[in-house]
């Protein structure tokens, strides 16, 4: 059945929502596929209702193709499994909690690994069950602290999850290849270009891990690329090279000198070439020892400070950071925090008085590049002061490393050694072996053939399908409007009638009505602009705006016996005569 724009549930605007930053946003709203209803909130509208259908078709389609199998489990979900897992305390505020009228704990599923879990427990016991896989697409709930750019970044959102169960990693390794090549085909078919990258598994735990970049200059996500080599990854996941040690045994002792007025690493580096200048070159931010101080806020809402270590050329980054100190959340160190710990001075903070085992007991980690035997300038703990000289694994020993630092074009790839490019993107899939933590934690077995109880290895696979239609959206449009690919629009053909109305001009209403269900009849879905007196400027603009890849214009050129068909991809137009028209689109379309 055709959709009438007479009598379909849609208004279009000619300006930006205020709120709408990203072509996307912009670009869904006013051509009436979704409608806020609050921040990170959003209506499908019929004709956004169509283009999420064909996303979640074709996700589908390629999820039953190896064999995997859909099911639906429920959003609001019991505490116990969630306690269990450790996650109803490590979601922390990022999840919607409620109770019931008898006091009862629920959450709105932000994902379902434990749900998953507990099926496959519920009716496996053997090794013969082995492999699954378990797929669902269903609406998500969290709740995101800054919900942006429309459906890219919602509190509401729909994710195709699947889960695979295996018995030994050889089975998850099969597992995971099989869904690695799923993913691909599902993201070739969408129609935008992308990358698969390096990822961290984040809180959800995990080994092996890739996500699914779209390309996008305003992505969320920065990833580098090696052109060498082929490396990529995820700003969060990349591994930086750490030097090999340096004998130090005939470096200088260290020595504190007055460094007034030096609080930033720029004011440090002009203080010391001009007072301790040196005779090999001149000093750098890079030959400085950043230490930042941070605030750790766990789940359970304990607060635990951070140092980190840093070259001085370099400034911590945020992302990398959040990643690695997941379920933790990093939060900034306040005044009244120095004044809870003394032995930090801000702007002069040295290793000295840092690491679990000092008097302080102030976790200290350093990037991997601060090695044995090398050598730095930093904060002496006193006001105006800083230490020179102070040499690593000598004078000083972190608790550790940490991967905080930012990444930048240029850096040495960690595979080859070549320089790093820099992008940006969004991600639209990630996939990663989970290994047993979640069987572990509801204690999900099988016995083996050997009648020996095994602990079943998992892999877990996220698709964002109310995502990639924003993704798409990016990726396809022009001053104009969306320009939909032929898949995932909502419509094979958009008509439009650029009569006043029935009355004066009965010929375009008629043929367009023909045509409307010729079309249909051989089998394709049609929106019709069936409006009367809507001008046809409006008309036009309106179908450039929704994006439909094949527009057929029934007017004036009716009085010649044509009617126009344009390829709202590259603008093309050309006449074909009337009783040619249905095999003429067939032919554009196919």
């Amino acid at each position: 059945m055709a959709m009438r724009m007479s009598s379909l549930f849609l208004r279009t605007l000619r300006e930006n929502p205020a709120d709408a930053e990203v072509p996307s946003h912009q670009l869904l709203v006013r051509a009436g596929y979704i409608r806020r209803v609050s921040p990170g909130i959003y209506t499908w509208l019929p004709l956004g209702l169509k283009v999420l259908k064909r996303v979640e078709q074709i996700v589908r389609e390629e999820m039953d193709a190896i064999g995997s199998q859909e099911l639906l489990f429920p959003a609001l979900l019991p505490r116990e499994p969630y306690e269990a897992s450790g996650r109803w305390t490590e979601y922390g505020p990022n999840v919607f909690r409620l109770k019931d009228r008898k006091e009862n704990d629920y959450l709105l599923g932000p994902t379902h690994e434990e749900m998953f879990t507990l099926a496959v427990k519920d009716m496996y016991s053997s090794y013969k069950d082995l492999p699954v896989s378990l797929y669902q697409i269903q609406i998500k709930y969290r709740d995101e602290a800054r919900p942006r750019a429309g459906i890219l970044r919602g509190r509401e959102f729909v994710m195709k999850d699947s889960y695979s169960f295996d018995l030994d990693e050889a089975g998850l390794d099969k597992s995971y290849q099989q869904h690695r090549d799923a993913y691909i085909k599902i993201f070739d078919r969408l129609g935008f270009h992308y990358v698969i990258v390096q990822a961290m598994a984040g809180a959800m735990g995990g080994s092996k891990s890739e996500e699914f970049l779209a390309t996008a200059e305003n992505g969320e996500d920065t990833y580098v690329r090696c052109a060498n080599c082929g490396y990529a990854a995820n700003v969060e996941a990349v591994q930086v090279a750490a030097p090999d040690p340096i004998p130090y045994a005939d470096l200088p002792a260290s020595h504190v000198e007055d460094t007034p007025d030096t609080p930033t690493i720029e004011t440090l580096v002009t203080h010391l070439n001009s007072a301790f200048p040196r005779e090999d070159r001149a000093w750098a931010a890079g030959d400085t020892l950043k230490n930042v101080v941070v605030m750790l806020v766990h789940p359970d809402g304990s607060r635990a400070p951070l140092v980190i270590g840093i070259p001085g050329d370099r400034d911590v980054d945020e992302k990398r950071l959040g990643a690695q100190v997941e379920p933790a959340v990093v939060a900034a160190f306040e005044e009244a925090d120095f004044a809870a710990y003394p032995s930090l001075k801000k702007g002069y903070i040295g290793p000295e008085v840092l690491g679990e085992a000092s008097e302080s007991g102030i976790r200290y980690l350093v990037d991997p590049r601060v090695v044995d035997g090398t050598a730095w300038v930093t904060g002496a703990n006193r006001p105006g002061h800083h230490v020179l000289d102070l040499v690593a694994g000598r004078d000083f020993t972190a608790d550790g490393t940490i991967e905080a630092a930012d990444v930048r074009p240029g850096d040495a790839c960690p595979s080859c050694g070549h320089a790093l490019e820099s992008a940006r993107g969004i991600e639209m899939g990630h996939i990663f072996q989970l290994g047993r933590k979640y069987a572990e934690a509801l204690d999900l077995k099988v016995l083996d053939e050997h009648g020996k109880q095994r602990t079943v290895v998992m892999g877990s696979y996220g698709v964002g399908v109310s995502r990639a239609v924003a993704c798409i959206a990016e990726g396809n449009h022009d001053d104009l409007g969306l320009v939909w690919p032929r898949d995932i629009s909502p419509a094979d053909v958009h008509i439009v009638a650029t009569g006043k109305d029935r009355v004066r001009d009965p010929e375009v209403f008629e043929t367009a009505e023909r045509l409307t269900r010729g079309l249909e009849a051989a089998g394709l879905t049609v929106l019709y602009d069936d409006r009367e007196k809507v001008s046809p400027g409006v008309k036009f603009k309106d179908s450039e705006l929704i994006g439909v890849p094949t527009i057929v214009v029934v007017g004036k050129s009716l009085e010649n016996g044509v009617i126009e068909i344009k390829d709202r991809r590259s603008g093309d137009r050309r006449e074909v005569p009337v009783a040619d028209a249905v095999t003429e689109i067939l032919a554009e379309v196919n």
